[in-house]
């Protein structure tokens, strides 16, 4: 199985490129947004941990949003709970889908949380700052101190562009991404 990473800024489109691929997609933003909703240990974890931020469950992301403006060590502290799961979440994706030729992976701290592997193949989603700013605007929640915490958190855009086997330039547009995604593709297979 070849597992692909998407790297790339947050609203540099790393889902819709990781889509593109055609392949089962482990999207990490989905399944925390699962978790909020559905898993009371994770709940009961953070309620222990940030018992005046985290209130009631289903967990809200306005809860979380408040924590982490609160104070930014409560990202780490939040990111630290929740990544264990995603990592138990992403095992069992890979786990059933074992016989794919192609997995990809849309985590947002794949390398920070070290579950990349040597082998995966690096992808980074290239986009223009000011398209970027446009697209987390229309985005619900928008909240650029949120954004800036969390960046304080990531490794650093050149770090990623640099140790990345590919850079897909995404001007948002369908058949631009489509057309790289497919020259990755010729390449690996």
């Amino acid at each position: 199985m070849i597992r692909i990473g998407i790297l790339g800024d947050i609203g540099s489109g790393k889902s819709f490129v990781a889509k593109s691929f055609g392949c089962p997609v482990f999207n990490a933003d989905k399944e925390v947004a699962i978790l909020y909703k559905k898993n009371k240990k994770i709940f009961k974890k953070l309620k222990k941990l940030l018992p005046r931020y985290i209130l009631s469950f289903p967990i809200k992301k306005s809860e979380i949003i408040v924590a982490v403006l609160a104070n930014r060590n409560n990202l780490k502290k939040i990111v630290h709970i929740v990544h264990s799961e995603i990592r138990k979440k992403m095992n069992l994706f890979l786990k059933k889908n074992k016989r794919k030729k192609i997995v990809i992976l849309d985590i947002p701290l794949l390398l920070e949380n070290k579950i990349n592997k040597k082998k995966d193949i690096l992808v980074f989603v290239e986009s223009n700052r000011f398209d970027i700013e446009e697209r987390l605007k229309k985005r619900g929640g928008f909240n650029k101190k949120i954004i800036e915490n969390f960046k304080k958190i990531q490794l650093s855009l050149d770090y990623k562009k640099k140790i990345s086997h590919f850079i897909i330039k995404n001007n948002f547009t369908k058949k631009s991404v489509k057309q790289d995604v497919q020259n990755i593709l010729e390449k690996i297979l």
